[in-house]
């Protein structure tokens, strides 16, 4: 019997097996059914996408999407790698990462359809450059071709790795099978590990919390393109985890069709990264039409990108379908189709996380068309943690938690209320208010900040409640509370 760090117990057969690959039902999620008696919180900041840390509230909840860069696209075809293959650059899976070793932003790309793995940099994740990293190669870490770079692919930067040339961790479309290499600089690479058999963009993730590598597996079934799961401990070895691959996800019944289309919704590839106290996935929902339409009207598919929520690792809660970055769908448009994420998703970046996407205007800079030219590579931005608030307008809303422990001294919160007031109170099992952490005693906050410190009058810290089950009553009015969380 595994137990998370937030008191979900895993059931005895993991992963689990009762996934059913002919049902178009949403995922169910056990933890949110049946949630731990009490939740621990000392990993990370807690968020309020769903109702696993909320025991009663009369808040209402609202998801936000991101903000798209006004000088997007930020990295377009202009090479002559770029330019001679459909004039295309493209996130496929790619990934884009903050690198502390050399302090700067690295996004690994495709350089041509199905080109060479390329790599930009950033100071600030919003201008990019190519470096030179040797004058016959330009910028291209690994050059074209299907036992080179292989075609589509995936890329985790591991700043925790346990030797230097495990750093760069690569997985690679060879036909029908999939390789895994390491690398320390992104120019030499490990002796491929050959995969089980499987559909293009495949990727993988990092689970943090439970210290495996998780391998998002596109295979097919009677609805179409879908989601297959498999883990290890072990990155390379997680190859031979690959035809033991148990069915994990695709599109429900919940996902619509386009209404210019009509085609019935696949899950076109699934991305995920740890993200505070859970895991933040990107479904990318394919709409139609099929290939062939595309190819014969030389224009892109339609894939709108959706977020999902784990706090486990495998069950995702997706509380809303709205797509969180959408094709424009308007021709000549640099993302009129075909939106893709990134391997890792976003990146954490000051007050903002930092969405890398790529998109394409099925036309390429030489005026010829298909369906897979004109691909770019844009941005998208959110506040930290603000994928869902709980909101409160005049009159005085609250929210009471599930009982939670914790191991710390300072209660934080992500809140915007400039106009409104948060007050907080600390409450025992029984709901009664623990003296001195009451409503009238704590300071009042009016701030939109993404990290407040809640203070009570006469109390140095929190820690005489270390290790109590306790629940935590928020009091707003005008107002966004985002998440909260305990440090020490």
């Amino acid at each position: 019997m595994e137990i998370l760090y937030n008191g979900i117990q895993l059931p005895d057969q993991w992963p689990p097996q009762n996934m059913d690959p002919g049902s178009r039902n949403p995922m169910p999620i056990p933890y949110l059914e049946h949630p731990p008696e009490v939740i621990s919180i000392d990993v990370g900041r807690q968020l309020f996408v769903d109702d696993f840390l909320i025991d009663h509230t009369t808040l209402t909840r609202t998801f936000h999407t991101v903000e798209k860069y006004a000088g997007n696209p930020v990295l377009k075809a202009e090479t002559e790698e770029e330019l001679g293959k459909g004039g295309t650059c493209y996130l496929g899976h790619g990934g884009v990462f903050y690198d502390p070793q050399d302090q700067l932003f690295k996004m690994f790309y495709t350089a041509g359809w199905r080109g060479g793995l390329a790599l930009a940099t950033s100071k600030d994740a919003i201008h990019w450059e190519r470096p030179n990293i040797g004058e016959s190669r330009r910028n291209l870490l690994i050059p074209p071709g299907e036992n080179e770079a292989g075609l589509d692919n995936s890329v985790w930067l591991d700043i925790d790795a346990e030797t230097p040339a495990e750093r760069l961790k690569f997985l690679t479309q060879r036909g029908k099978v999939h390789t895994l290499h390491t690398s320390s600089d992104g120019l030499t690479w490990s002796d491929g590990v050959e995969t089980g058999e499987s559909a293009d963009y495949c990727s993988f993730f990092y689970n943090p919390f439970r210290k495996v590598w998780v391998y998002s597996i596109k295979r097919d079934n009677a609805h179409g393109r879908c989601r297959y799961y498999a883990e290890s401990k072990d990155f390379l070895e997680g190859a031979a985890k690959w035809d033991d691959a148990v069915y994990w996800t695709g599109a429900d019944n919940l996902d619509k069709p386009d209404p210019h289309v009509g085609d019935q919704t696949q899950l076109y590839s699934l991305n995920a990264v740890a993200y505070e106290s859970l895991f933040i996935g990107m479904f990318y929902i394919h709409r139609g039409p099929d290939n062939s339409v595309c190819d014969t009207g030389k224009f892109p598919k339609l894939t709108d990108l959706t977020l999902g929520y784990s706090r486990d690792g495998f069950h995702w809660d997706r509380p809303d379908r709205n797509a969180f970055l959408a094709a424009s769908r308007e021709e000549g448009n640099w993302e009129r189709g075909y939106l893709h994420s990134t391997t890792g998703v976003f990146m954490t970046v000051g007050d903002k996380l930092i969405f890398p996407y790529c998109g394409y205007s099925g036309i390429a800079p030489d005026g010829s068309r298909g369906a897979y030219q004109g691909g770019s590579i844009g941005l998208a931005f959110l506040r930290r943690d603000g994928f869902a608030s709980m909101n409160a307008e005049e009159e005085v809303g609250t929210l009471t938690t599930r009982p939670v422990c914790f191991q710390g001294k300072q209660l934080k919160v992500n809140v915007d209320c400039p106009l409104g007031v948060l007050r907080v109170e600390v409450l025992d099992e029984d709901g009664k208010p623990i003296e001195p952490f009451t409503t009238a005693n704590c300071i009042p906050v009016s701030v939109d900040s993404t990290l407040q410190e809640i203070f009570w009058s006469g109390v140095e810290d929190l820690s005489v409640l270390n290790g109590k089950s306790v629940k935590i009553r928020f009091h707003l009015t005008f107002g966004k509370l985002y998440s909260f969380g305990i440090s020490s």
